[in-house]
């Protein structure tokens, strides 16, 4: 049975990531105002008196070849936007650590987040590739381009083949490219209809990479919060908050 999603902000606090509060955490992920590029096996470095668990979950990037699953593994990591396009030849990883704040009990928790991107030329050419991307998945971004009107009508198909209805997989979609909107082929209209017939959220990013988390924060915290939520549904508990970081998920301690 599909675990309903709570309502946005009802476990973590939103706007945490603009309050004074979490400055010190956010400078661990960035480096001379730059966000920082962590490797598979590296982690923010925090000091004794911020010490928190972190929690890992694994994310796949799907959509058609061009809608910009590579450009939005790198937003979201705060690095540099391939300045041309190039099929993904095979399976890319990358790592995004976001902090939250937990709403009931004012926890803060760092989200490892291990984005999987993988081409759709060689989804189709190799079969065990869709398999491993969705082996232990936690959440799928479905991924269209506000300028590729194709790119939209096939999310249906990317849910059927990526996802199964009764499983308790995290699903969200985001449309790229929103910011070129004189080349727009997807109007608003088109995603209310989408929303009201799939029930799933449409996310919307657009424009330069820049140091800031503006853009990307209403993205990484609903992901985030699905995810923690999910977790704490599964392990019956009535109430997200108290569930404790061991309980929900075995957490990864800061090491260099």
């Amino acid at each position: 049975m599909m675990i309903q999603p709570p309502p946005p902000g009802s476990i973590i606090q939103i706007d945490w990531h603009r309050s004074a509060d979490s400055k010190e955490y956010l400078s661990r992920i960035r480096s001379k105002k730059q966000r920082r590029r962590f490797g598979l096996l590296e982690a923010p470095v925090l000091p004794p008196h911020l010490s928190v668990d972190t929690v890992r979950y694994k994310v796949f990037i799907s959509g058609k070849s061009g809608v910009g699953k590579t450009s939005l593994a790198a937003r979201l990591a705060g690095v540099d936007i391939p300045n041309m396009h190039y099929e993904t030849t095979g399976i890319e990883t990358t790592v995004v650590f976001w902090p939250v704040k937990l709403r009931e009990n004012g926890q803060v928790l760092f989200f490892r987040l291990q984005l999987w991107d993988c081409g759709e030329n060689a989804l189709r050419r190799f079969d065990h590739l869709l398999p491993s991307c969705k082996e232990q998945v936690d959440a799928i971004l479905f991924l269209f381009s506000f300028t590729d009107r194709a790119s939209f009508e096939d999310l249906s198909n990317q849910i059927a083949r990526a996802s199964d209805p009764s499983d308790n997989i995290v699903k969200l979609v985001v449309g790229t490219k929103f910011d070129l909107f004189m080349h727009t082929d997807v109007t608003e209209r088109d995603v209310r209809k989408f929303q009201e017939v799939w029930g799933l959220p449409v996310f919307r990013v657009g424009g330069d990479v820049v140091g800031g988390f503006g853009e990307v924060a209403p993205l990484l915290n609903a992901l985030a919060e699905r995810l923690w939520y999910q977790d704490c549904m599964a392990m019956g508990a009535a109430q997200p908050g108290p569930v404790t970081v061991t309980e929900a998920r075995v957490p990864l301690p800061f090491r260099p």
